[in-house]
């Protein structure tokens, strides 16, 4: 998971996120990979939430906002490569079409690993990068379907709801919502039948 880290002691993440691994803007590597936005523990959350045996390796790409480099996010894949990351969730993107060339040999290099690249993809105004490009698996928002499902069109997109796990006492308008909690909710679904399968091939 490629985001603002996970806080490991929130209700929702219960201390099962055990490993990761800071990427600072420049793409050099720290051991504080603790949340500070809240942003990412809602990502592993959701992703948890779904399947709760997967191990999630925590890359914490953002600092105090929701901003970072091409080459931060590059050497995130690389290292969740290198960690034999079944699936590389980015609950984000970019639209600028001169970041494409490198964030495409990152998606190469993860298919190559027998990785898959889940991200946010086309959401009728933006194609997001690395979310549309050849290799990734595109995440588009739905909100009429229920948060532990998910759809694929025929063009190969994965549709999901976009929120993430519900906070008593807060009403579901007032949560956090949004496309990134989409590509969440895909991967842990994602991350789910990866399991079944496994157990199947292995019985």
């Amino acid at each position: 998971m490629i985001d603002s880290g996970v806080h490991v002691a929130h209700p929702h993440i219960a201390h099962l996120v055990t490993r990761g691994v800071h990427i600072g803007s420049d793409g050099a590597a720290g051991d504080d990979w603790r949340d500070r936005l809240g942003h990412g523990t809602a990502v592993a959350a959701a992703i948890l939430e779904k399947a709760p045996a997967a191990e999630v390796l925590a890359v914490r790409v953002f600092d105090r906002q929701l901003t970072t480099t091409v080459d931060a996010l590059a050497a995130g894949i690389d290292w969740a490569i290198r960690e034999r990351a079944d699936l590389i969730n980015l609950s984000l993107g970019t639209d600028r079409p001169e970041h494409g060339p490198k964030l495409s040999s990152a998606v190469t290099a993860a298919v190559a690993s027998g990785a898959t690249i889940v991200a946010a993809g086309h959401d009728g105004v933006h194609a997001w990068l690395p979310g549309t490009l050849p290799g990734a698996v595109g995440v588009a928002l739905d909100g009429a379907l229920p948060r532990h499902e998910v759809s694929i069109t025929a063009e190969g997109l994965v549709r999901a709801a976009g929120y993430p796990r519900p906070i008593p006492g807060v009403p579901v308008e007032q949560n956090l919502r949004g496309l990134s909690f989409a590509v969440a909710n895909a991967t842990g679904v994602l991350a789910l039948l990866c399991e079944r399968l496994r157990d199947a091939l292995l019985h």
